[in-house]
């Protein structure tokens, strides 16, 4: 069987839709490679991962590609 920590359950992906996206990431020979989510489609990401930004009032996150682990819908 699988043990899981006690915290596991504490500690369940997020969920949110994509709002924006930027160009996607340079490699170390300057080559952009595309981020592959979409604005529109919901995902889940890690709890800790992205940065909360406020901006009009309105409260955003900000996740790098590698803070999402799935797309959802």
């Amino acid at each position: 069987g699988i043990l899981l920590p006690e915290t596991a359950e504490k500690e369940r992906p997020e969920q949110g839709r994509v709002i924006a996206i930027g160009p996607g990431r340079k490699t170390s020979s300057g080559k952009i490679i595309p981020i592959e989510v979409k604005v529109g489609q919901k995902v889940l990401f890690t709890k800790y991962g992205p940065n909360e930004i406020k901006v009009a009032d309105k409260e955003y996150l900000i996740a790098k590609e590698e803070d999402i682990l799935a797309i959802i819908e």
